[in-house]
C-alpha cells in the first residue's frame, strides 16, 4: 500500500509540476510571438510614415520650384522606373537588373540628387538606448490607381522576387487597409493610405519567429527541470511519507498485540466454559475454579478494553482540538491533593512489596483539567514504579513547581530500562525485557495512555534510567 501511495504521490507532483511549467513556458511564446509581430507592425508603419513624409517634402519643394530633379529624379522617378521594369526587386539582383533595364534608353542621363534630404534616411543601428531596439527589414511599395505596384527601392531595406509580388498583390488588390499576413507566402503586410498614395510594405514572417526557438529552449529546460523535480520528488516522497509508514506499521503491531492481549483471556473462557459443560451434572460449587478463572480473564479483557476506548477517545478529541473543536470541559484540580492521595492508595502495596514509598508534595499547586484522567496519570506513574522497582527498594514522588509549570516526578531503583527499550516505553503495547518486567503482566498500553493524558493537558511525560539513579518519570503539567 504505502509503494502505491508513494508513486502515487510523485506521479501527481509531477503531472501538476508539468501543467504549471506547460502553462507558463507557453505564456511566455505567446507573449514574445505577440510583441515580434507588434514590432514588425511598427516597422512597416514606420517606413509608410517615412516615405509619406518624404513625398510631402518632395511636393512641398516642387509647389515652390526648389530642389527640381534634373532628369525624373525624385520620390516619382524610382516608383515609375520600377513600374517600368515591372517589379519591385532584389537589391542585389532585381533591383538591378529592372532599374539598369528601365535605364537603359537613356544611359547619358545622370541620376541627380537635388538636396541631401530627398535620400531616405536608412535604419539607425548600434549606439546607447538602441540595444533593445530590433531592426526589421521592409519592402515598400506604391499602388496606382489603376494597380500598378512600384518599388520605392530608396526606402528598400528588404527586396521581394517578382513571382511572389504578383501574388501578393492580387491576394491584397481588394483587402481593406490595415496589417495582416500572407501565410502562404510567408509575408506581414501593411496596406496603408498616406498623403494620397497608396502603400504596401512587406516584412518577412521569419521577423517574429523567434518564439520557435525560444520554445525549443523552454522545451528543453522543461524536461531538464522534471527530470531535477523526479529526483526531489522521490527524495521528499520518503520524508512525506515516513509519518505515515511508521503510523501503518504502528498500526499494524497495535491490531497484532490487541489481537494477542484478547486471543489468551478468550481461549481461557472457551476452555474454561467447555470443561464446565462437559459435566452439567455438577453443582456451581464444584466447578468454582472454572468459573472463577472465567471471571478473571473476562475482567482482563474488560480492562483491556477500557484501555483501548480509553486511548481511542483521547485520539478522538485530539483530532477534534487541532481541527478547531473545543476539548472536553476542564476544571480547576489541586493536583497536589490528588497526588497525594493515590499515592496514599498505594502505601499497602509497596509495604506488601517490601517497597519504601516517600512522597514530597509542595501544597496549593493547582491546574486546570481533568481530575479523573490526572488521578489515572499519577496511578499509572506510582503503579509502574512500584511494579518494576527492586527488592527492598525505593519509590520517590514529588511535585513541585518549576516557574510556570508542575512537575511532578517518580523514581523507583532496580535494573534501568535498555537504552534500546527506553524510546519506546510510551509506545501502545510496547514491554521492556522479561527480565525487568518479571512478570509483572499489563498489557503496556498504561504509559501510552499516561503520555496522553499529559499532552492532553498541554504537557509532557519523559522518561531517563540508569543504573546509578534509577528510573524517572517526569511529567511537566502548565498551571493555570
Amino acid at each position: 500500500m504505502l509503494k502505491k501511495l508513494r508513486i502515487k504521490f510523485i506521479a501527481l507532483n509531477m503531472a501538476t509540476v508539468a501543467v504549471v511549467l506547460t502553462v507558463v513556458f507557453t505564456t511566455i511564446c505567446v507573449v514574445n510571438h505577440r510583441q515580434s509581430v507588434a514590432t514588425v507592425d511598427g516597422a512597416l508603419n514606420q517606413a509608410i510614415a517615412q516615405a509619406s513624409e518624404h513625398q510631402g517634402k518632395q511636393m512641398g519643394k516642387d509647389a515652390f520650384g526648389e530642389g527640381q530633379p534634373e532628369s525624373g529624379d525624385g520620390p516619382e522617378a524610382p516608383a515609375q522606373v520600377a513600374g517600368q521594369a515591372g517589379a519591385a526587386v532584389d537589391p542585389a539582383v532585381g533591383r538591378e537588373d529592372t532599374v539598369s533595364e528601365a535605364l537603359a534608353g537613356s544611359a547619358d542621363q545622370e541620376l541627380a540628387v537635388a538636396d541631401s534630404s530627398d535620400v531616405a534616411a536608412p535604419p539607425t543601428i548600434g549606439g546607447q538606448g538602441r540595444g533593445d531596439e530590433q531592426v526589421i527589414p521592409v519592402a515598400l511599395f506604391s499602388v496606382s490607381s489603376d494597380g500598378d505596384i512600384s518599388a520605392l527601392g530608396r526606402f528598400n531595406t528588404a527586396s521581394i522576387s517578382q513571382d511572389v509580388l504578383e501574388q501578393a498583390g492580387k491576394q491584397l488588390a481588394g483587402a481593406d487597409e490595415g496589417f495582416g499576413s500572407l501565410s502562404d507566402l510567408g509575408l506581414f503586410y501593411m496596406k496603408r493610405q498616406a498623403g494620397g498614395v497608396m502603400y504596401l510594405a512587406f516584412a518577412d514572417m521569419g521577423s517574429a519567429s523567434g518564439w520557435r526557438s525560444l520554445a525549443a529552449t523552454l522545451a528543453v529546460v522543461e524536461v531538464a527541470a522534471l527530470a531535477v523535480f523526479f529526483v526531489i520528488s522521490l527524495f521528499f516522497s520518503r520524508w512525506a511519507l515516513r509519518p505515515v509508514a511508521r503510523a501503518w506499521t504502528q498500526q499494524r503491531r497495535f491490531v497484532a498485540d490487541a489481537s494477542h492481549d484478547l486471543k489468551t483471556p478468550l481461549t481461557v473462557i472457551l476452555a474454561n466454559t467447555s470443561i464446565a459443560l462437559e459435566h452439567p451434572e455438577r453443582s456451581v460449587a464444584s466447578q468454582s475454579q472454572w468459573l472463577e478463572s472465567t471471571q478473571h480473564e473476562a475482567e482482563a479483557m474488560q480492562g483491556l478494553v477500557g484501555d483501548l476506548l480509553a486511548l481511542a477517545k483521547m485520539d478522538e478529541e485530539e483530532a477534534a482540538a487541532q481541527s478547531g473543536a473545543a476539548r472536553s470541559a476542564f476544571e480547576e484540580v489541586d493536583l497536589s491533593d490528588v497526588l497525594e492521595g493515590e499515592a496514599l492508595q498505594f502505601e499497602s502495596v509497596a509495604f506488601e512489596r517490601g517497597v519504601k514509598l516517600e512522597s514530597q508534595v509542595e501544597p496549593g499547586i493547582r491546574l486546570r483539567g481533568n481530575e479523573q484522567r490526572l488521578r489515572r496519570l499519577a496511578g499509572t506513574l506510582i503503579d509502574n514504579a512500584c511494579k518494576y522497582v527492586d527488592d527492598g527498594g525505593t519509590v520517590d514522588v514529588s511535585l513541585s513547581r518549576s516557574g510556570k509549570q508542575a512537575k511532578l516526578a517518580v523514581r523507583n531503583t532496580g535494573a534501568p530500562i535498555s537504552p534500546e527499550d527506553l524510546p519506546h516505553v510510551f509506545d501502545r503495547f510496547y514491554r521492556a525485557d522479561k527480565a525487568r518486567t518479571g512478570g509483572a503482566g499489563g498489557h503496556g498500553l498504561g504509559l501510552a495512555i499516561a503520555r496522553a493524558i499529559a499532552e492532553e493537558h498541554g504537557g509532557t511525560l519523559t522518561a531517563s534510567s540508569t543504573q546509578a539513579e534509577g528510573t524517572v518519570f517526569t511529567a511537566t503539567l502548565p498551571l493555570k
